[in-house]
């Protein structure tokens, strides 16, 4: 398909999760981008009953049919019945081609807890942390608040599926963490507690089809997107990284107002740490997309601390306004919001394409 060919292209936002209103944020933003780009843009929310609706009426899909005629579908959902593996398992029986993350590796990295076990498989260095599920909990009160009490203090207690930082809690006293774990498990049925990290918060953007070969030698192993960001849409090749940005905030840490707040937080450029870590940031960012299966984009967030750099977490479908930390990245690394949102609709066709090849190969052979 041409680098200049107009798209019809489907933008979906809202979903059921305590993330919908963020989601409609990115999905406008998208909207707006991808009509800059000059494509034709099919509006479709997704209420927080699960109902899809398009011009105002329920939208009725049938398997194997496509989406509204579409060329590619881009999901800017964020969390749980969107994020997680559940649209992009209905996108696949419609046979359309999405932006982002497949199913397999899109519930992996909604998963805090199976996520950082796949990244301990792979010996990726990250923040301590104890896993606790509900059942568990109420079964072994004593001996979990033990396995957490050895992370030290303060630690971060979160919902293991939510993101934006919705029902996260800093414990700073031991009598405050059973209240907070309870609490987390009103949102989700399983819990990550975290160990407060030392160093400054570093995130990197990736982009790109990890199947496909880098275009050519550059930084971070021949994986950064230096050199090649003013290269035609259709020539990006390879999961390459973004330039690393630090995340400097007011408060005591980095949570949901912060994130969400005018003012809240600001992205510094380039990142106040060594070249040794700036390196490190980039290769990790790429080898933890590669190790869970990513595809199209990915926000990894580390914690650095002088040479020592830490894996935290990796999220499939960032925010995507044009202020938001993702588009920042990808901006400072040379790629325009307009470009982006483009590339990665192209980027998700080529794959779909690829796999379509797949299957009429093994249907022949």
């Amino acid at each position: 398909m041409s680098a200049k060919t107009s798209l019809r292209v489907v933008v979906l936002a809202g979903g059921r999760s305590a993330e919908h209103e963020v989601s409609l944020s990115s999905g406008r933003a998208v909207r707006e981008g991808l009509r800059a780009a000059g494509h034709e843009v099919l509006w479709v929310q997704i209420e927080q009953d699960g109902a899809w609706r398009h011009e105002g009426r329920f939208l009725n899909v049938c398997p194997g049919a496509g989406l509204l005629d579409a060329d590619v579908a881009f999901a800017a959902l964020h969390g749980p019945f969107g994020e997680d593996g559940t649209v992009q398992g209905v996108l696949e029986s419609l046979d359309v081609a999405y932006v982002g993350a497949g199913v397999a590796a899109s519930a992996v990295c909604m998963d805090k807890v199976l996520f950082k076990r796949l990244m301990g498989a792979a010996g990726v260095d990250q923040v301590e942390y104890v896993g606790v599920r509900e059942r568990r909990w109420r079964a072994e009160r004593v001996r979990v608040l033990a396995e957490v009490a050895a992370l030290g203090l303060p630690v971060f207690v979160k919902p293991a599926h939510l993101g934006s930082s919705v029902g996260i809690a800093k414990v700073c006293a031991a009598e405050e963490l059973a209240e907070a774990i309870e609490a987390a498990f009103a949102h989700d049925a399983l819990v990550i507690v975290e160990a407060q990290a030392k160093g400054v918060e570093v995130e990197c953007g990736v982009l790109g089809l990890p199947d496909a070969p880098p275009p050519g030698p550059g930084s971070a192993s021949g994986r950064s997107l230096e050199g090649v960001a003013g290269a035609p849409a259709g020539a990006l090749g390879g999961a390459l990284a973004s330039k690393p940005g630090e995340i400097v905030f007011a408060g005591d840490w980095y949570d949901y107002a912060a994130k969400y707040t005018q003012g809240g937080m600001e992205l510094r450029m380039p990142a106040r740490i060594t070249a040794n870590a700036r390196e490190r940031v980039m290769e990790l960012a790429v080898e933890a997309f590669e190790y869970a299966g990513c595809e199209g984009l990915a926000r990894v967030d580390f914690f650095v601390d002088g040479e020592r750099v830490l894996v935290n977490e990796l999220n499939t479908m960032p925010g995507f306004t044009p202020t938001s930390v993702y588009a920042k990245l990808m901006e400072a690394s040379g790629i325009a919001y307009v470009d982006l949102v483009d590339r990665l609709c192209r980027l998700a066709i080529e794959r779909h394409e690829r796999h379509e090849r797949r299957c009429v190969l093994s249907e022949t052979a």
